[in-house]
């Protein structure tokens, strides 16, 4: 027999034993100590923001991913870190859940999306293998998951061992999700006959993907706000028995978006401990930070939500420890903390090494194809300040194709300016041999080669937006290339244009930095009304980043990777030349004096 708290007959009788045989302190009453509940405990270990990564290898370089800080990645690593504290609880209540984009971000994943599409070969997608070895118990889809379209996707979820979820992303037609809303987990808290839990598992994805991925979901899907859905779903859960409830979110918490406000909060997670009432902790993701451990109060209960991110690529992995009491049937969390740690203390995972090894292979292989020569070493370390010929590589590519698809019709005379921006400070054509990792390190997103048409106004106000990546530097005061832009404004949001000629003077104010803005090899000055054909990205021309005027109908759409793109270019010209395609057009001043 076992009592509500948990002890046995026999442990009973012997504390009472024990308390009649012993000695009272000579003229003292004995003091009865208050009873002390029992405690239980649960760990719940997060990862997020994987992108692909399974061993520790940077495909770039062909070689062991390193960074300045020397992290490692990759999924092998956390399962090691997984499994030691699996070990370390000895059966005791852990579970493992993911808050997104896991299938894009390496060659890997991209070879796996695109040159052998597993919805083609029935291959199981190296992420999938990965993650069911680890034994997940749950994953919430991330924005990037929709980057390869929704019949991918479906074959991805198929292939998991575990649920995942997207409680905010919905039909469009019926407005019901269209993925698996939440999970409730029954877990024991401990050996044979201790007492079970029910852990509410809610998975909610980014609505900008609404805009990212606007072509794979567009009529099919909409995406509703994370903190509403929340709103709705933790009453559910509790009434459907979940004793303990978690968010796995793929949003930030800066409650703060890249997008404009046609659309729900991109990184709400802040918002909805503090508005949503029930929720014990969130796991999240999207930003790509370390937060070891943030609690924030729920304005209706006064309760602190336990919230972690776990940085990137799986370099963190985050633990969340939680103990519990329970009384007359109900659960009561009395302590609660989180941390994240290094996977740059532990091996790889044998196990899921050998389980990728085959794929990982045939990637490393891929990659190391030789596409051309480079007839100089060409470096974009200084893509970001400077005009230089790798960036102008891109730019020439889109504007030959599109140029080319348009030839004949009826925007064949507009002139074709085109945008690129400097995904990479470490990307480098060697001299010589270039293969096709070089390419990838160069363009490293799966974006698609679009293009619209804007007038000569609408150009000047993309490059007066776009500049607000500089910080403003007064004449004389010294410039460093390290700390010239606002970190505020990621590298892949500042966008350089091909086809006009324009200066950005940084030492005005955001908004009036394009003091000279001419036609191409000309002191002619755009005119406000010309009209012009731009070649831009997918993510940019459906609203990444919240550019004005770039959100408009394209005039050629072919769905073609520009990756690809670049990769066949240079195996068709088979040699990389910069007086090929480098035409220096803009740079940064300060009075009209260039700062470099």
């Amino acid at each position: 027999m076992t009592s509500s708290s948990g002890a046995s007959r026999r442990q009973v009788l012997a504390v009472a034993a024990a308390a009649a045989t012993a000695p009272l302190l000579a003229g003292a009453p004995a003091e009865a100590k208050p009873k002390q509940p029992k405690t239980w405990d649960l760990t719940i270990l997060g990862t997020s923001d994987t992108h692909g990564n399974v061993y520790n290898w940077d495909y770039y370089k062909d070689a062991e991913f390193d960074d300045s800080k020397h992290n490692d990645v990759g999924v092998a690593k956390l399962a090691t870190l997984v499994n030691q504290i699996r070990a370390e609880r000895k059966g005791r209540a852990t579970l493992v859940l993911d808050a997104g984009d896991t299938i894009q971000g390496t060659p890997l994943a991209t070879y796996y999306a695109k040159q052998e599409p597993i919805t083609s070969t029935g291959e199981t997608h190296p992420m999938a293998r990965a993650m069911n070895i680890l034994k997940y118990d749950a994953v919430t889809l991330g924005n990037h998951e929709f980057n390869y379209g929704l019949p991918l996707l479906a074959t991805w979820i198929e292939q998991l061992g575990f649920p995942a979820l997207a409680a905010n992303a919905l039909n469009a037609k019926t407005g019901r999700p269209a993925f698996l809303p939440y999970v409730i987990k029954e877990v024991r808290l401990g050996g044979h006959g201790a007492p079970k839990l029910r852990v509410g598992i809610l998975g909610l994805t980014n609505p900008g993907v609404a805009i990212w991925d606007k072509g794979n979901v567009e009529g099919r899907l909409v995406f509703a706000d994370m903190v509403a859905t929340a709103a709705k779903w933790v009453p559910e859960m509790r009434r459907r028995g979940a004793d303990l409830v978690v968010i796995s979110a793929h949003g930030g918490d800066s409650g703060t978006s890249s997008y404009g406000p046609e659309l729900p909060n991109e990184n709400p997670t802040a918002l909805i401990a503090e508005q949503v009432p029930g929720i014990d902790a969130i796991l999240f993701g999207h930003a790509h930070n370390e937060v070891p451990e943030k609690f924030v109060t729920n304005l209706t209960t006064g309760e602190r939500v336990l919230t972690s991110e776990p940085s990137k690529w799986g370099q963190r992995l985050t633990r969340m420890d939680f103990t519990l009491t329970r009384e007359k049937g109900r659960w009561t969390v009395t302590a609660k903390s989180a941390t994240t740690l290094n996977t740059n203390t532990v091996v790889e995972d044998p196990a899921v090494l050998a389980a990728v090894r085959g794929q990982h292979t045939k990637t490393v292989e891929y990659v190391n194809r030789v596409v051309a020569q480079s007839s100089v070493e060409l470096s974009a370390a200084e893509s970001r300040y400077k005009d230089t010929p790798i960036l102008d590589f891109i730019n020439h590519v889109q504007t030959e194709v599109v140029t080319a698809a348009l030839a004949g019709g009826e925007y064949a005379g507009l002139p074709v300016l085109s945008i690129a921006a400097p995904f990479s400070r470490t990307a480098v054509f060697p001299q010589g041999d270039v293969r096709i990792r070089d390419v990838a390190g160069l363009y490293v997103y799966d974006n698609t080669l679009e293009a619209v048409v804007l007038t000569g106004a609408e150009v000047k106000a993309y490059l007066e937006y776009s500049a607000k990546y500089f910080v403003t530097l007064p004449a004389g005061a010294p410039v460093n290339p390290e700390t010239i832009s606002d970190p505020a404004v990621p590298d892949y949001n500042y966008d350089v244009f091909s086809g006009v000629d324009y200066d950005i003077d940084i030492a005005k104010p955001v908004g009036q930095r394009i003091t000279r803005l001419v036609l191409a090899g000309t002191d002619t000055p755009v005119a406000a009304d010309a009209r012009f054909v731009v070649a831009v990205n997918n993510y940019r021309r459906s609203g990444g980043g919240n550019f004005p005027g770039i959100v408009k109908t394209q005039v050629y759409n072919a769905q073609q990777e520009i990756r690809q793109l670049l990769i066949d270019w240079a195996q068709a010209k088979g040699v990389i030349d910069p007086a090929d395609f480098f035409v220096p057009n803009w740079k940064l001043v300060r009075d009209g004096v260039p700062v470099f």
